[in-house]
């Protein structure tokens, strides 16, 4: 059998039906790779990144680094948010004389219990949104966090070493480009 043209041949070796210039309905073209992950430039290769720089464009997802130190600093403002609550019921007294040495000193406690809370939450939100000012802040608590944990030994022990881990995680390389890098 020969086809259109008188070319030797079988029906197997037919091609498909025409696709058109764009592809049939419903069909996705193939993605084009490009050597480091930017967009396709209109002569090969990619633009809108540089090559050699190892910093992560926008929208890419945060280090496990930042999202291990959300989490940590979520989990202490919680903390500190049901402290507060606590302060709230017929414990109050107790805890106060726990925290300062005199029952009376609940509305110091409370007042100190959510600035401590608001330190812990807000870095808690922004640094997966690559807000520097939330690392930096998120840096203080964790050097304060040490030094006052240091003072209040051994009974501070996880405090101090959760306060380590949030001050070793965002000493890490891999944030530290994260929160250099474009937003």
């Amino acid at each position: 059998m020969s086809d259109q043209y008188g070319r030797p041949g079988s029906a197997d070796d037919q091609p498909g039906p025409y696709q058109g210039a764009f592809g049939s309905a419903g069909q996705q073209p193939p993605p084009q790779q490009t050597p480091y992950g930017g967009q396709p430039g209109p002569y090969g290769g990619s633009f809108g990144q540089n090559p050699y720089s190892s910093v992560p464009g926008p929208g890419v997802v945060p280090p496990k680094q930042v999202k291990i130190a959300a989490a940590i600093s979520l989990a202490l403002g919680v903390l500190c948010v049901l402290l507060g609550l606590f302060m709230l019921t017929s414990a109050g007294s107790e805890i106060a004389k726990t925290l300062t040495g005199d029952p009376s000193a609940k509305g110091v406690v409370v007042a100190a219990v959510l600035i401590s809370s608001a330190f812990y939450l807000l870095p808690a939100f922004f640094l997966r949104q690559r807000r520097r000012w939330a690392r930096t802040l998120l840096l203080v608590v964790a050097v304060l966090g040490i030094a006052g944990g240091i003072t209040a030994l051994p009974a501070s022990i996880l405090g101090v070493a959760l306060h380590a881990t949030l001050l070793y995680l965002m000493l890490q390389e891999p944030t530290k480009r994260w929160f250099n890098g474009p937003r």
